[in-house]
């Protein structure tokens, strides 16, 4: 399953409640556009704000709603015995896949985070997709850690960070080459951060984790499907013409500026997010407007 579009929906809010109305129509949107898998319970799907409780509420109705295309969720907890009844609960409810980064209240050391991931995946029965998440936990791996975890049981990819800020296409390459010489066979590599993840499939990741794919997986296919297939003219083509929403990227984080987005299409209601987290205002949002009419295409 961890190959392609992998489309990451909100968890829409409405008067601080879940929306599971909205929420369900997000996913039908995805599986109707033929996504190869699901991403809920993300960042993007608010996981730490949830309890055990609505966290299987959740998904089961992703579950339901995905009609048949794989969904994975996330685990991620600060407490890993509860990360492990998290993951006992999605299996029960007939996932397809989990995903978990280090979510934990402290640094840790490399040898830390090997052994949280040890103990976790010895008791699933779905495969796991690695997080490399470093501006949301702090941690950042390195790629021995992440090869060691590919022999771990039952993990299935690993999905890489923004890692390519700072490195060349070449340089992005052969990162990408070096670790699928490496890693466990078998094993997919991911890329999440929607501005650089065309950089990322061409530089030869398997499967692109998309927040852009939760609202508009159509576009997001497109672009997967043209990067995967080596026509990297049409995917520089497609990412080009989105480099209006990437600014807005660069300054807000993906996860305020595909809510604010979402609400300025009506998709979701307004004030979508959990408390403190807050869509943009003012002068930030009256520009996104302006640059969503450049981009009616996505749509």
């Amino acid at each position: 399953m961890f190959k392609g579009l992998c489309a990451f929906p909100l968890a829409p809010l409405e008067n601080c409640k879940f929306e599971e109305k909205t929420f369900i129509s997000l996913i039908e949107n995805q599986a109707n556009s033929g996504v190869n898998s699901i991403g809920v319970l993300g960042s993007t799907g608010r996981y730490a704000y949830m309890t055990r409780e609505q966290r299987y509420r959740t998904t089961k109705l992703a579950i339901s709603a995905a009609d048949g295309i794989p969904v994975m969720i996330s685990i991620g907890n600060v407490v890993p015995e509860e990360a492990l009844r998290m993951a006992e609960d999605a299996q029960k409810a007939g996932v397809s896949g989990l995903m978990l980064s280090p979510f934990l209240n402290h640094n840790l050391s490399s040898y830390e985070v090997f052994r949280l991931y040890e103990r976790l995946t010895a008791e699933l029965s779905v495969p796991l997709c690695v997080y490399d998440n470093w501006t949301t936990t702090g941690f950042e791996f390195t790629d021995e850690l992440l090869i060691a975890l590919s022999y771990l049981n039952n993990v299935g990819s690993i999905r890489l960070g923004d890692f390519l800020v700072e490195r060349s296409a070449s340089a992005s390459q052969k990162r990408v080459s070096n670790l699928k010489s490496r890693i466990s066979e078998g094993v997919t590599i991911g890329i999440s951060g929607d501005s650089l993840s065309a950089a990322g499939l061409i530089a030869g990741c398997d499967v692109w984790y998309s927040i852009l794919g939760g609202l508009f997986p159509h576009y997001s296919l497109r672009m997967t499907h043209a990067a995967l297939h080596g026509d990297e003219s049409e995917t520089h083509q497609l990412n080009n013409a989105l480099e209006p929403l990437w600014v807005f990227y660069r300054r807000h984080g993906s996860l305020r500026v595909i809510a604010t987005v979402g609400e300025i299409m009506g998709t979701v209601a307004t004030r979508c997010l959990p408390f403190p987290l807050h869509p943009l205002i003012g002068k930030e949002r009256s520009s996104l407007e302006e640059a969503l009419e450049k981009l009616q295409f996505l749509a």
